[in-house]
């Protein structure tokens, strides 16, 4: 038998109707805000990662799925969202014809990590992209509108987390004081191998190294190092104050510099206390270097992604959690070939009316059909015999309070459509 890749894995129904609820609901929150559906391939040339998200880091290094195609290309299954959206940004020329957007993505990533609960190697992001703007304001949005995504969704025991990594020259800083202190021979020795390797060629990576004892003796030697110039000083103030009139709790956590080396100034990261050692949720932040880094214009920019698989992990954990409304309107349940045709012809116009239906193909009892209704989570039973068809008229069930009702043949649409809305 020829089994799902390790790391992959099938979405089956009924689990499928949450996802679509999340993505549902989340596309509703975008449209509250402004923001537009954008989809990017799921393969692009592996030059443009190493490009934007950074040689040294870890996804780069260890993390993509890559490989040489028939062209003799170099090709990589996209590891994120946001170098796919600003290459578009750039090819189609958006800069030139309204330079801010503000874009949403919804679809699938790839990294090559050792699976896990809540960590495969295809996973699935929503995110989005707002570009254009240096204005802390749209810092303040960007985490706004993460916030609304995951209480519109019912997720309610989320912590957010922010910091400041400072512009381009203050991260050159930031580098220049974490590899002075983590040479030190004593020090170094204490570090993985990864760790060892990045105080050469990446010192911001080590705030991102995920072992317990790298994290330990970088929080015993890093502490309250001054590297900010004042101008991001004054955006991060702001982009607090802004976030302070939305009365969004978080915390201020100077370790936050995400694994990717486009980020500048405001960084976020949003955890679940409950989901155990994969507990982040989403995290984003503002890259205004990487436009004109891409041979764009100089602008500002600012987004973030959300893990869906640890939305729908998060969401079952959550006991305030609205679960999704999976089931159909109506189930039509029969008995006797007569009244099957019948019902039959009912379930086209029925459906033609935006009620959604269903009925048992098997010819099963009436039981085993009220099973199905169950299992179907239907809010509604049609009931149709040989004794309803002569009478034209049918048996509706409300699932939820058990009354039944009769209702003829001629109303039955508008009456189940006025009972559904």
């Amino acid at each position: 038998m020829i089994k799902a890749i390790r790391g992959t894995r099938d979405i089956l129904p009924p689990g499928s109707n949450e996802w679509q609820k999340v993505e549902d609901l989340s596309r509703r929150v975008f449209r509250l805000f402004g923001y537009s559906e954008i989809r990017t391939p799921i393969i692009e040339e592996t030059a443009l990662f190493v490009k934007s998200v950074g040689e040294e880091t870890d996804i780069v290094k260890k993390e993509m799925f890559s490989f040489v195609d028939r062209g003799e290309r170099d090709i990589s299954l996209r590891p994120e969202g946001t170098a796919p959206i600003v290459r578009a940004y750039l090819e189609n020329n958006l800069d030139k014809t309204d330079p801010f957007q503000k874009l949403y993505y919804i679809g699938p990533m790839f990294r090559a990590e050792r699976p896990q609960a809540g960590r495969l190697r295809q996973f699935h992001q929503i995110g989005l992209e707002a570009i254009g703007s240096n204005s802390p304001a749209l810092d303040a949005e960007v985490i706004n509108v993460l916030i609304r995504l995951l209480e519109t969704n019912g997720i309610k025991k989320y912590e957010l987390k922010l910091n400041n990594l400072g512009c381009r020259e203050d991260k050159k800083k930031l580098s220049k004081t974490l590899k002075e202190v983590f040479s030190e021979k004593t020090v170094s020795a204490r570090l993985c191998e990864d760790c060892k390797r990045r105080v050469a060629t990446n010192p911001l990576r080590l705030l991102d190294c995920k072992e317990e004892g790298c994290r330990l003796v970088i929080r015993e030697h890093f502490k309250n190092v001054e590297f900010l110039c004042s101008d991001c000083k004054e955006h991060f103030a702001e982009v607090l104050k802004f976030i302070d009139l939305l009365k969004i709790p978080y915390s201020v956590d100077p370790y936050i510099v995400r694994g990717l080396d486009y980020y500048t100034r405001t960084v976020f990261e949003v955890t679940h206390k409950d989901l155990g050692a994969q507990n982040a949720i989403g995290a984003g932040g503002r890259y205004d270097n990487l436009i004109s880094d891409m041979g764009g214009p100089s602008l500002g920019a600012c987004g973030f992604a959300l893990g869906v698989d640890r939305m729908i992990m998060a969401l079952g954990k959550d006991a305030e959690t609205v679960k999704a409304a999976a089931g159909i309107d109506l189930f039509v349940a029969t008995i006797g070939k007569e009244a099957y045709s019948k019902a039959f012809l009912l379930l086209n116009e029925l459906r033609g009316a935006g009620v959604s239906c269903d009925i048992d193909y098997e010819l099963r009892s009436l039981k085993s059909q009220m099973r199905s209704a169950d299992k179907q989570a239907a809010r509604f039973v049609m009931i149709i015999g040989d004794d309803e068809v002569a009478k034209s008229e049918a048996v509706l069930r409300d699932m939820k309070t058990r009354e039944q009702t009769n209702i003829r043949f001629p109303d039955l649409v508008n009456s189940i459509k006025g009972k559904i809305c």
